[in-house]
């Protein structure tokens, strides 16, 4: 079977690079995140940011998903890897009412997100049906990474090569495992790295 060229050179940046990171001793509407009420003082530093949401831009505390297990993934809306997102969608409902929430965080960092907020809310909600919480559009590599992103390279040792880059976050705000683009949601032992995060403290 051919691949298209776009897919190709997609599946070909994005390398197959997988990071553990060192170890220490239902929304109404796409992209929606709950209200924040989550005190400062019970949140771990890896959630201590604020951004605006994708469809609306108001400012959302990450410190509401203290004591959840996090996976913060990096999209973009033409990519040969955009079909993930309904992978994670389907990860996102089925381990949701366990404590796990899926974070995107669209980026143009790779030249395959050009779309306005609105335009990528959109797109996402009509194509893909996602309601996982996003956030609006930012770098999330380089100096011009946002902190969440700086904080997650420096936890585990690696930034995103390409979109769909994956990061776990667990229930304690460290960082699990960081997985590359090739990683599928649906991939059997990415969900089982998961679920060992959900039965941690859940």
């Amino acid at each position: 079977m051919r691949i298209p060229a776009a897919l190709a050179a997609c599946l070909l940046a994005a390398g197959t690079a997988v990071a553990q990171a060192p170890s220490p001793n239902s929304s109404p509407s796409p992209t929606a995140a709950p209200a924040d009420g989550t005190a400062a003082a019970a949140c771990p530093s890896t959630l201590q940011h604020t951004f605006p949401r994708l469809q609306d831009e108001k400012p959302q505390s990450l410190c509401q998903y203290a004591g959840k297990v996090v996976l913060v993934v990096n999209t973009a809306s033409f990519c040969g890897f955009t079909p993930q997102y309904k992978g994670l969608e389907a990860l996102d409902s089925k381990y949701r009412a366990r404590g796990l929430v899926v974070l995107g965080f669209p980026s143009n960092d790779f030249a395959q997100e050009s779309g306005s907020n609105k335009e990528i809310a959109d797109f996402c909600e009509s194509t893909f049906g996602v309601k996982f919480p996003m956030f609006a559009k930012s770098s999330v590599r380089g100096a011009n990474a946002n902190p969440l992103f700086k904080q997650l390279a420096l936890a585990s040792g690696t930034t995103p090569k390409w979109n769909f880059y994956k990061y776990l976050i667990g229930r304690d705000g460290k960082v699990v495992q960081a997985w590359s683009s090739m990683t599928a949601p649906d991939e059997s032992a990415f969900v089982k790295v998961i679920e060992s995060q959900l039965a941690a403290g859940g």
